[in-house]
């Protein structure tokens, strides 16, 4: 949704934070599909500075579940 602007602003540094999370997350379990996720977090990097990837990476280990 942050990658798109689709009810939220669009936010580039949180849609590649939740991305890495969501990666993290599922893993290597074969009812997913995280090709695709490294794709689209990839795709996302293409248009971020190094500056934004950082704090993006940061906000991920950072974040912790409420």
């Amino acid at each position: 949704m942050y990658a798109l602007g689709q009810g939220v602003p669009q936010y580039y540094v949180q849609a590649y934070k939740w991305m890495i999370l969501s990666i993290a997350a599922t893993g290597d379990k074969p009812w997913t599909r995280p090709d695709l996720a490294i794709k689209y977090r990839d795709q996302l990097a293409a248009k971020m500075t190094p500056a934004q990837i950082a704090d993006a990476q940061k906000l991920g280990r950072e974040w912790k579940p409420k």
